[in-house]
């Protein structure tokens, strides 16, 4: 019961009609009192958006109404270009250990990939009837030109050719086909270069050019700042120095900046569906930055992805998962709260037959408050108290599992309490699958586990532990999503003709009951293959299986969570970060390796970052 929050000072809204709509979506943010959300501080306020960052692994945002659309895009696309940051590509170059020729091969592609971006900067400037954009899309063809210069100066600093006479590689030409596809009007809806009449039809193609080329260069700057963040200045020169300084160099930053402003000027007197062109445009852009990413040969042992050298036939992939705002935007209690106080009766009545009794709509209102209330009180109390305790030197497993031990007698008497009060009573399972269908997880989790189901050259097992009370939700969640392959190990309702008596049957309650069940469900594993453990959560709930994990990743921001494990020695690092320091200890005679108990869990701030690092792009 380890999930209390949801800012119990806010007056308890209107109930939601969770049982003919999606309940909540990724822009909406309930205050709603409800039991065992004290798993984070993080909210999903729509005034601020969440981007993960490789200095600071999570940088917020504020994302006004009014806004470019460079920017916005940008924003609304972010698991595309996380899947950049992610590819072996960008992280052995950060890494700097990246092999010369594939270096090589790369700034040879780059040059027919930067020579169709002059082209395209030429069309745009012909179409652009304003004087000021031509002049500024003038400064960002020039600035391509400097770009081909440097590329000139890498070929004399390394001493090796540019090949002559090389050809475009497929995902080069994809591109480049696109782009000046694009500038030539062959795009759905517009007419050809000949016949574009008004000046306005001109502005309006310049715009969808400058839409497919804004992503590549906001890219570019993103990862020049990324990279340069994580060069250390005390190792010998970065061997990738020069380019990483590029890109995140004033000049560049400002180009980037430049080209966003043009995207904004020229489509100022657009249509709401010729904006969505746009929108189309630069995604689609953004997907074709990665595959020419991906396209480069890579010949050397790397980190990323984590499922590339696996061996379905000798290893398992073992995936686990928290549930309870991990996958979720809200805790499963609030929804079961929800249910109850919905389908309560308005007054008070004792109903016959086999029916069971029901606390009223008002009364369990105002119970569930309480409940929530106190459990947040001693909540804080507990943690507060653990922090008191000792911390020893270094990572002291030992004593964060004594602290637990702790915090799970707390947990199983505040989850008695709930089943004593009758507030899970009457509930009807119908009423909770269907909450279950239309729950919203958070924004890549589906995606991920879907593509992890469905790949076939993985052998995946796929776990989730959760202390909901009732494992049902979870099932028809993620069934209604297509994954039924979940393995759900929650508590469980105890039901009488379909309804909930208000007893559970308790499997899950808390942080000694997961990692048993972690340690369970792989003692049971076929001994014949080796298995690789990755779990995923959230909370101070997770901390022990997380570290159990070969790899434990901590998705969110929960101070309870950070601050307990530092207090026990566990070290919280950025995984982008983290995977580049792996990958600079990567060579082809020292494998990297994962093991568990470490002491490191890895830090994301959204499903996109556990998709790239794991499944790849």
């Amino acid at each position: 019961m380890q999930k209390l929050l949801c800012l119990l000072k806010t007056p308890f809204p209107a109930p939601l009609n969770f049982l003919s709509k999606p309940y909540f979506t990724s822009n909406s943010s309930p205050f709603y009192p409800c039991l065992r959300s004290y798993k984070s501080t993080r909210t999903s306020c729509s005034d601020y958006t969440e981007i993960s960052m490789a200095s600071s692994a999570t940088l917020k945002l504020p994302t006004p109404i009014e806004e470019g659309l460079g920017r916005r895009f940008w924003i609304k696309f972010k698991n595309d270009w996380t899947q950049a940051l992610y590819t072996p590509f960008v992280v052995c170059l950060a890494a700097g250990n990246l092999k010369m020729d594939t270096f090589r091969d790369y700034i040879t592609q780059d040059v027919h990939f930067l020579r169709a971006f002059v082209q395209a900067y030429e069309m745009a400037e012909e179409c652009a009837d304003d004087d000021d954009a031509k002049v500024g899309i003038c400064e960002l063809r020039k600035s391509v030109l400097e770009e081909l210069k440097l590329h000139d100066s890498f070929v004399k600093e390394w001493g090796f050719d540019l090949r002559k006479g090389s050809t475009p590689n497929s995902a080069t030409i994809r591109y480049t086909d696109f782009l000046l596809a694009t500038a030539t009007g062959k795009v759905e809806g517009v007419k050809a270069p000949g016949k574009l009449a008004t000046p306005f039809e001109k502005t309006k193609l310049a715009a969808y050019t400058l839409g497919a080329m804004t992503p590549c260069m906001r890219l570019y700057a993103f990862l020049g700042k990324e990279l340069q963040a994580l060069v250390d200045p005390s190792e010998d020169i970065h061997p990738f120095q020069k380019w990483i300084d590029n890109y995140a160099s004033e000049s560049f930053q400002a180009a980037a900046l430049q080209t966003e402003d043009l995207l904004d000027k020229l489509s100022v007197s657009l249509t709401g569906e010729e904006i969505n062109t746009i929108e189309k445009l630069y995604q689609q852009a953004m997907k074709l930055e990665i595959e020419f990413f991906l396209a480069q040969p890579i010949d050397q042992e790397t980190v990323v992805p984590l499922s590339k050298e696996h061996n379905p036939a000798e290893q398992c992939l073992m995936l686990f998962s928290d549930f309870d705002l991990t996958c979720t935007i809200v805790d499963s209690s609030a929804i079961l709260a929800e249910i109850a106080i919905i389908t309560a009766p308005k007054l008070d009545h004792t109903q016959s037959g086999n029916q069971l009794a029901r606390i009223s709509s008002a009364d369990l209102r105002s119970t569930w408050g309480e409940l929530s209330k106190q459990y947040t009180e001693d909540y804080e109390q507990c943690i507060e108290s653990i922090l008191l305790s000792d911390k020893g030197e270094g990572f002291n497993y030992k004593g964060l599992l004594k602290a637990l031990e702790h915090l799970s007698d707390f947990e199983k008497k505040a989850n008695l309490r709930v089943i004593d009060s009758g507030v899970l009573k009457g509930l009807n399972i119908e009423d909770i699958k269907r909450a279950g269908e239309r729950l919203i997880l958070q924004d890549g989790c589906s995606n991920f586990f879907q593509s992890a189901v469905r790949n076939e050259k993985l052998n995946t097992c796929i776990h989730v532990l959760s202390y909901c009370w009732c494992g049902d939700l979870i099932r028809s969640s993620f069934s209604s999503g297509g994954i039924d392959s979940v393995n759900v190990h929650a508590n469980e309702f105890i039901y009488g003709d379909s309804l909930s008596t208000g007893k559970i049957v308790k499997k899950v309650e808390s942080p000694i009951d997961k990692v048993q069940a972690f340690k369970n469900i792989l003692e049971n594993c076929s001994k014949d293959k080796k298995n690789l453990t990755i779990y995923i959560g959230d909370s101070v709930g997770d901390l022990l299986c997380l570290l159990e994990a070969d790899v434990g990743i901590v998705i969110g921001s929960s101070s309870s969570l950070r601050r307990l494990g530092s207090h026990f020695g566990v070290s919280f690092v950025p995984l982008f970060p983290g995977l580049i320091k792996k990958q600079k200890q990567c060579s082809d005679q020292s494998l990297y390796s994962w093991k568990g108990l470490s002491g490191v869990l890895y830090t994301v701030s959204n499903w996109a970052e556990i998709h790239a690092f794991i499944l790849g792009a």
